[in-house]
């Protein structure tokens, strides 16, 4: 018989403690701690960086951890981020090793079988034996369960398809129907959200909540997370040092964050006033002890001496204060803070009239906009979306219709991906584009604000260059540039590419709090749950533009 990897089940367990893993001089995990057992569902966030995939790579094996330990029982399958695109395999091959312990559990099982009815010694244990074995894998429906699984996610179930000739999503998606279909123990998924559609990510999430072994998954999709995730591990830096683990879910992680934020910043708000206010207690006794003690005209020497040792012990005293006090809690992280975006009551700020582009809105599409309004923009990949949002920003003249501006209006469009990078500093590039803004007029000097005040680029990333920065950097400068503009209207596509999780949110609740009107197009999920009560414009390709309209609704 074939020695086979049989699924634990019930009995799984993948555990991790104490996990280090150093790269480069570089510490990247610290003391990582999870128990992942059958059913339970781990979500891994953080910024880009933290080492999220890295954790992924401890857990299955693929690499060993500068310290601590990592135990499994039970089988695991691991989908990472890329695929290679040089793969001379077929579908069919593809599927084929996936399958190959049911295959070979059937093959056994038919050759005992074949035993048996011929009455060779052992064939009964040995019949018994390869029985409990195709049970286990479920081989009888392991290529139904695969086929199911194709056709959810959408992706090609042709066999004889070479790899080669398929999409990156395409290879993806089939990769991803194979571990779904083969049902291992433990499934460990890498952004498994990239490439796939709306039907595909809801056939994602059910079978993910659905599934009886364990899943840990890295994601920024915020749905995906808050559907399936029962605990989430937080990488991005803590108090302690530790990453947190925070259980209720997605919401749990959000409530938690918040919390724990809070308390941070508290105690080290604590921490820095009593250090200042022991650091000003010494420089005034200081400054007693050099011009203070000096008593009047006719005080004798002895009078003087004295005078003169309580001000030294004072100071040795205020001196060992301030060295007995130090500020143990590290800096908090940053966070966003919209500067006060302007309002224009009882002004029409943006009107868009039957506005049509050859070849790119086809359908015409009208809207107006006042101050506090907001708008979202959907419809499906094609539709016009981020064209309609160009011609809106006037950076798209528009082939029919028109649009009017109310005179003085700023308006300010975040594109879906950012400029070409310069070798500029990011502080230069956010200085000279307000120089540039103040210059012409369009901002007043009180209205401009520094970069460190919007908490999205620390000091030390304001000072590289922009080509220097990660692609998740060059976002924060873009969305820093957009509101340091001071838009009367903020015209958003797609705003939350390339953002973490955690400034996402605190994007989220700014745009529902700010003054200025707010039109967005997303695919984001989540942050199309959280808009969910806001008027909408409807682009389609098939059909003339629609308006859903809510509550206060402006476009028409």
């Amino acid at each position: 018989m074939t020695t086979l990897t049989l699924p634990a089940r019930a009995r799984a367990q993948l555990t991790c403690a104490g996990i280090r893993v150093a790269r480069g001089g570089r510490t990247v995990l610290r003391d990582v701690d999870m128990k992942v057992s059958p059913g339970s569902r781990w979500g891994v966030v953080g910024e880009n960086g933290r080492g999220k995939s890295t954790l992924l790579h401890v857990l299955a094996g693929l690499l060993d951890p500068d310290a601590g330990t990592v135990h499994r029982v039970g089988t695991l399958a691991l989908a990472e981020q890329e695929m290679p695109a040089e793969d001379t395999r077929t579908v069919g091959d593809f599927v084929d090793a996936y399958l190959a312990d049911a295959r070979a559990a059937l093959r056994d099982l038919d050759t005992a079988a074949q035993a048996l009815a011929a009455d060779r010694p052992g064939a009964g244990q040995a019949y018994t034996d390869a029985l409990e074995t195709a049970q286990a894998l479920d081989a009888w429906d392991a290529d139904r369960r695969v086929d199911a699984a194709l056709d959810g996610l959408g992706a090609v179930s042709d066999r004889a398809r070479p790899l080669a000739t398929l999409s990156t999503g395409q290879r993806y998606r089939v990769r991803l129907a194979c571990l779904l279909g083969t049902e291992y123990d433990f499934l460990l998924l890498d952004e498994p959200t990239n490439h796939l559609d709306l039907a595909g990510l809801e056939y994602l999430t059910a079978r993910l909540r659905a599934h009886p072994g364990g899943v840990v998954v890295v994601s920024h999709d915020r749905a995906l997370l808050a559907d399936v995730a029962t605990t989430i591990l937080d990488l991005d830096p803590t108090r302690d040092g530790r990453p947190a683990v925070h259980g209720g879910g997605y919401a749990g992680y959000r409530e938690g964050r918040e919390a724990e934020l809070v308390r941070w910043e508290e105690e080290y708000e604590r921490q820095r006033t009593e250090h200042v206010r022991l650091q000003q207690a010494l420089s005034e006794a200081r400054n007693r002890l050099t011009t203070g003690w000096r008593p009047g005209k006719g005080t004798g020497k002895h009078q003087r001496a004295t005078r003169a040792g309580a001000l030294v012990r004072s100071v040795h005293r205020r001196q060992d204060d301030l060295d007995r006090h130090q500020v143990t809690a590290p800096v908090p992280p940053q966070r966003l803070s919209l500067p006060g975006l302007p309002a224009r009551p009882g002004v029409v700020l943006l009107r868009a009239e039957e506005v049509t582009v050859d070849g790119r809105l086809h359908h015409a599409a009208s809207l107006s906009v006042t101050s506090g309004d907001r708008l979202a923009v959907t419809g499906p990949n094609g539709a016009g979306k981020s064209t309609l949002l160009s011609v809106l920003a006037g950076l798209l003249a528009p082939g029919t219709g028109r649009v009017h501006r109310a005179r003085g209006v700023r308006l300010r469009l975040l594109g879906q991906e950012s400029p070409r990078a310069t070798h500029q500093r990011a502080r230069d590039v956010y200085e000279a584009h307000l120089a540039r803004l103040v210059t012409a007029g369009v901002l007043a000097e009180g209205e401009v604000v520094g970069l460190g005040s919007l908490g999205l680029l620390t000091s030390r990333d304001a000072d590289k260059p922009v080509a220097e920065l990660s692609t998740g950097q060059q976002r924060r400068l873009d969305l820093a540039l957009t509101v340091a503009s001071r838009p009367h209207v903020l015209l958003l596509d797609e705003p939350t590419n390339h953002l973490s999780i955690a400034l996402v949110d605190e994007l989220t609740e700014a745009l529902h709090t700010t003054d200025a009107a707010v039109v967005l197009a997303t695919h984001d999920r989540q942050l199309q749950r959280d808009v969910s009560a806001w008027p909408r414009l409807t682009l389609t390709r098939g059909r003339a533009a629609g308006t859903e309209e809510g509550a206060g609704a402006v476009a028409r």
